[in-house]
């Protein structure tokens, strides 16, 4: 699930730390990459325990209005589709959810107030109206329910992502990109695979965790030669110009580049490009692509570049 987009982001993040001397350790910063990126995997979880805790809030509410001094017929006989919602069953009772939330527990208990109002803009939605006066009532509808929910309403809502950043640093950049994977997870989910349906794995396999740590030790390891290198290219800039991430996001790139034959050059470049328009000055994405295509022509010329 944790792609190696957000990999690289995380080990800028890192090194950018280390070049501040917020850490001067290897281990530490291998410790902290790999306990950052455990951290989205929560994010994952996190998000999809969500919506049973909706779920579970409009049961509360429709407990409440039955209680009422005067109950209306509605509050008497409330509609309970969404309390029926097959999908949601069947995500409640998940094996792989249950167990995560067992060896890492959290909850959204601390934030009743938002969810209670989170609810309250599905009930208002034309998902949710449009959900109501369906006449079919299979397990696709139910699922496409909560997948078009989760993608318009949910994800649109700023106080989730200010609740979200408030709950863990590891999450400011994260959620937009577990977002999408909550989405994929959704589109999965088959009826006939019950509580045993698979959630995503933290990792597709052991090549992208052995990519975070490679590509960081790459990056502190020859940190010196790389920066030497991009100084070349660079002497014509006041150094106190140059954006320390800019500087940061090139190591790396640098050691992307000669470390891993099997990613393409024109991958990398455009990845730590990406990552420069998002994280650094307004002009950086044009200067490291600069700079970088002229490092890549000289470390090919040296044959410091092996590619597959």
């Amino acid at each position: 699930m944790i792609n190696r987009v957000l990999i690289r982001i995380r080990v800028v993040q890192i090194l950018f730390s280390y070049s501040q001397g917020e850490t001067t350790d290897m281990r530490k910063a291998e410790n902290e990459l790999l306990f950052s990126l455990q951290k989205s995997y929560d994010l994952y979880f996190y998000l999809l325990s969500l919506l049973v805790e909706l779920t579970d809030s409009y049961a509360q509410k429709v407990d409440n209005r039955k209680s009422k001094l005067l109950p209306t017929e509605e509050d008497i006989k409330p509609n309970i589709r969404l309390l029926n919602n097959k999908f949601i069953l069947q995500l409640r009772e998940n094996l792989e959810l249950d167990k995560y939330l067992k060896d890492r527990p959290f909850s959204w208990y601390d934030h009743d107030t938002f969810v209670r109002k989170m609810l309250e803009n599905i009930l208002n939605s034309d998902i949710y109206k449009e959900y109501m006066d369906c006449d079919s009532h299979s397990y696709d509808d139910d699922r496409e329910f909560w997948r078009k929910t989760f993608k318009h309403v949910i994800c649109t809502d700023e106080e989730l992502y200010t609740l979200l950043e408030d709950e863990s640093l590891y999450w400011n950049d994260d959620i937009e990109i577990i977002e999408s994977f909550v989405l994929k997870t959704i589109k999965r989910f088959e009826e006939n695979k019950g509580a045993a349906q698979e959630l995503l794995p933290m990792f597709k396999d052991d090549s992208d965790r052995e990519f975070a740590v490679k590509l960081l030790r790459e990056s502190l390891w020859n940190g010196k030669e790389y920066r030497e290198l991009i100084d070349k290219y660079t002497k014509n800039w006041e150094s106190e110009r140059i954006a320390l991430m800019d500087m940061v996001i090139m190591q790396i790139a640098i050691g992307e580049i000669v470390s891993f034959p099997s990613i393409p050059i024109s991958v990398t470049l455009n990845e730590y490009i990406d990552i420069a328009k998002s994280y650094s000055t307004a002009k950086s994405a044009s200067f490291i692509n600069g700079i970088l295509d002229a490092i890549v022509k000289e470390l090919k010329e040296e044959k410091k570049i092996i590619k597959k």
